[in-house]
């Protein structure tokens, strides 16, 4: 698809959130080819710009073949090789959209488990996360719109207004809420199916205002690792390693996930949780605020951002922001607490901070319209 709209989208990933410059290294991934015009975009203006260029094509269809079929020695060589590769890039760009999120249902989770260790991990989670400066994304194919359940004509309306939101002014607009959460020492949230409590007491707060995610549009920290307390029920349905999950429930006891339910395959739910001892305590919480993103749409990247919501992560917690849990999973789990969503509440020491998914600080609740992080140059 040809559209002048990826050349803006081009330009807000190299100039702002990768930030790179002549000379510097940039690893571009492209998955899938609805993808491949975007690369193109990224590829030209980098190349104009000066930037060395490593770039590589895969989706989820050749993935397959080769964690189903891979030993522990290949998937250690093919970390060796990717590896070598990152640690000579200054920024990293992935850019996402293959034809069929379904692609790794069936293969056995305790395979998946070791392509996470033994690659993913290693790769992504311990150099390229805590190293490069970079950003991942979706891109608006067929398969997406139709997990959003629209036309893709319609979604790729909403697409480009959303990722190419004016996150300078987001950037701007979070600065109010950091300075919230680092005066907090106890959350709690309530809502239908939750009621839990942690500390995010001296846990650094982290913007993500278009550097690391397009879309982007959260603010997050950690709890204290064994500091949560009590229940919490998710209500949109998350896609992980091929599985639609909805109604995931956690009960937490001192920080650990002592119980976990949902609808459809608990067994499963429970074997990822069960990765490694890192994925049965919470590596992040983040409350979303990208005005554009209002219902979920099984592609965590979006979700996480929409207006109203929360997220809360068993697993691997983020260098920026780190509680000291270490796990080779780092799983996105979204509540939305609108009213059309059933409602909800979160209480920073004692004191209400946002109800029903609108902050109770009118101001704040200003900072994060539609109004005001509207980008220009899109029509």
């Amino acid at each position: 698809m040809k559209d002048k709209r990826n050349e803006i989208l081009a330009r807000q990933l190299l100039e702002y959130s990768t930030k790179v410059k002549s000379g510097e290294t940039l690893y571009l991934e492209i998955k899938g080819k609805d993808t491949l015009e975007l690369g193109k975009q990224v590829i030209r203006l980098a190349t104009q710009m000066g930037v060395v260029l490593f770039w590589y094509y895969s989706d989820e269809s050749l993935l397959r073949h080769w964690i189903a079929n891979a030993s522990d020695d290949q998937f250690r060589k093919q970390a060796d090789l990717h590896l070598h590769l990152m640690k000579k890039a200054d920024a990293y760009i992935s850019l996402r959209g293959s034809d069929n999120p379904f692609d790794l249902a069936d293969i056995d989770t305790a395979i998946l488990d070791k392509f996470n260790t033994l690659f993913y991990k290693p790769v992504h989670l311990e150099e390229r996360v805590k190293r490069t400066r970079w950003v991942v994304l979706r891109y608006p194919n067929n398969a997406m719109a139709q997990l959003a359940e629209t036309s893709q004509e319609t979604f790729e309306d909403f697409y480009y207004d959303v990722c190419c939101a004016d996150y300078a002014k987001m950037s701007k607009a979070q600065d109010k809420l950091v300075a919230l959460m680092e005066a907090t020492d106890k959350v709690q949230i309530k809502s239908p199916g939750t009621d839990l409590t942690f500390s995010i007491k001296d846990i650094p707060i982290v913007k993500c205002d278009g550097l690391r995610n397009i879309p982007d549009g959260e603010v997050y920290t950690a709890p204290v690792r064994e500091s949560a307390n009590g229940t919490i029920t998710f209500n949109t349905p998350s896609l992980e390693q091929g599985t639609v999950y909805t109604n995931i429930s956690l009960t937490f006891e001192k920080g650990k996930i002592i119980k976990a339910t949902c609808d459809g395959d608990e067994a499963k739910l429970n074997k990822i949780l069960d990765t490694d001892e890192g994925g049965r305590y919470v590596g992040e919480f983040a409350i979303g605020v990208n005005p554009f993103i209002l219902k979920p749409m099984k592609d965590t990247l979006f979700d996480e951002k929409i207006a109203g919501s929360f997220h809360f992560t068993p697993g691997q917690c983020y260098e920026e922001a780190p509680n000291g849990n270490d796990s080779s999973i780092h799983w996105d789990l979204v509540q939305i607490q609108r009213p059309d969503y059933g409602g909800g509440e979160i209480w920073f020491d004692g004191k209400l901070i946002r109800k029903d998914g609108v902050f109770t600080d009118a101001d704040l609740e200003k900072q994060f319209s539609k109004e005001n992080l509207r980008a220009a140059g899109l029509d």
